[in-house]
């Protein structure tokens, strides 16, 4: 048996880098320090897997569907690349070169989580830091609209709750934890202190804790919290010697939306008059923070990105694969490591059931189902090695434990093969 140690998981964006897998064989026998979803994960990786490439149905050779993905693609007009935020950067440069070449638009699972984080990170900037900052200086903690118990299941263990570091030596006793949310969660049972906000009440509440933090007076409750409270929280967030607010879709979702982040950030602000007070999104997919930052070094935008007129352009809310969709644009699509059939809202994912679909995955979904074009590719991190960015963005680069089924390559090099017979279509080859 040979023991894998040091992998990084490749689940969410905590990206966990002390993993130890057993393998005998080309099996998977074992995963010590994983939560139950990575284990899931690696244990069960050869579940449900998709066999061999498909078209319209009947089993092809790799080459043949690629060159089929690769007419399609070259033949529409308004082609529509997405996904990316479950494969390695190198996949996602490919994909991003793919979209250029064809003319279409590049898009990843961002623009339907935290787009409005990026949006308002464009106008504001931020006060952020590492993961391994927070675990060795952070004395307060506070999670707002966030639920790492469920999500980010080993957040709380590894990165900010519990870990004992260099100034933080007493662990959890070390730590003040607040839960900022709509509702009792399971992080909201751990945390020293639970406040109850109002659905929709975010904005105006982070305005009241920046209006106290500077020095005002209130007079009343705000969005069901009351003065007390308030004034309680902006104390202890002014004495605090290291703060941070890890922030998720209970803040970008609801009403305000970008806004909600641009008076978070401006609360943050206020905060470092006082002491030192960060921010950082808990983002959701392992390299969702990649996809987010390949695609702004290669186009000089996070995502949305439209190469229709040859060079880039970039506006949410128009270029946004939900919006494109929804508006009937798209004469074709190419989904790498996501599925948007399942998840995308129903008038968008209609008009996706009406178009040819490539689709790159491991597994099948209702997106597979419905696409013109199946290539079954190997599962980075996994069966493949690659590079992916933790949600502070730090580069960790992913291990290979155990070869892919028998001809299944990597998304990295299915997208060369496409992107090769595009380019020859191209040049009339």
């Amino acid at each position: 048996m040979t023991v894998y140690t040091d992998v990084i998981c490749p689940f969410c964006g905590c990206l966990c880098d002390d993993l130890e897998i057993d393998v005998e064989g080309n099996t998977i026998k074992g995963a010590k320090n994983a939560c139950v979803i990575s284990r899931s994960k690696f244990m069960n990786h050869s579940l449900n897997r998709i066999k061999n490439p498909m078209v319209n149905g009947k089993r092809v050779s790799t080459k043949k569907a690629a060159e089929t993905a690769a007419e399609i693609l070259a033949e529409a007009k308004r082609p529509l690349v997405y996904g990316l935020s479950s494969t390695e950067c190198d996949a996602i440069g490919k994909c991003v070169e793919l979209a250029e070449l064809v003319g279409g638009v590049v898009d990843n699972t961002s623009s339907v989580c935290h787009g409005p984080t990026i949006l308002a990170l464009q106008q504001v900037g931020e006060s952020k830091t590492t993961l391994g900052e927070v675990k060795n200086r952070a004395d307060l903690i506070i999670f707002w609209g966030s639920n790492p118990s469920e999500a980010h299941i080993r957040h709380l263990l590894r990165y900010s709750g519990m870990p004992k570091g260099l100034y933080t030596p007493d662990g959890r006793k070390s730590r003040y934890i607040v839960v900022v949310d709509v509702r009792e969660t399971r992080a909201s049972r751990v945390a020293d202190e639970f406040v109850k906000v109002t659905p929709n009440g975010d904005f105006e509440l982070l305005l009241a804790l920046r209006a106290v933090v500077r020095g005002a007076e209130i007079s009343e409750d705000v969005s069901g919290v009351s003065r007390k409270e308030i004034k309680g929280l902006a104390k202890r967030m002014k004495g605090a010697k290291m703060g941070i607010v890890f922030f998720g879709l209970g803040l970008t979702q609801s009403d305000g939306k970008h806004m909600n982040i641009d008076a978070a950030i401006g609360l943050v602000a206020e905060l470092n008059h006082h002491t030192k007070f960060l921010i950082t999104p808990m983002r959701g997919h392992y390299n969702v923070a990649g996809a987010n930052t390949v695609t702004t070094w290669q186009t000089g935008y996070p995502y949305a990105v439209d190469f229709a007129r040859g060079y880039p352009r970039y506006n949410p809310g128009e270029y946004t694969s939900v919006d494109l969709l929804a508006r009937g644009e798209a004469d074709a699509a190419i989904i790498v490591a996501s599925d948007p059939a399942a998840t995308f809202p129903a008038e968008s994912a209609k008009h996706l059931a009406r178009i040819p679909i490539i689709t790159l995955d491991q597994k099948e979904t209702p997106t597979t189902m419905l696409s013109k074009v199946v290539i079954p590719v190997a599962t980075a991190g996994v069966e493949a090695e690659g590079t992916a960015y933790r949600m502070d963005g730090v580069p960790l680069r992913l291990s290979k434990v155990v070869e892919p089924h028998e001809g299944v390559r990597s998304d990295a090099e299915v997208l060369e093969m496409i992107i090769e017979r595009v380019r020859a279509l191209k040049e009339g080859a």
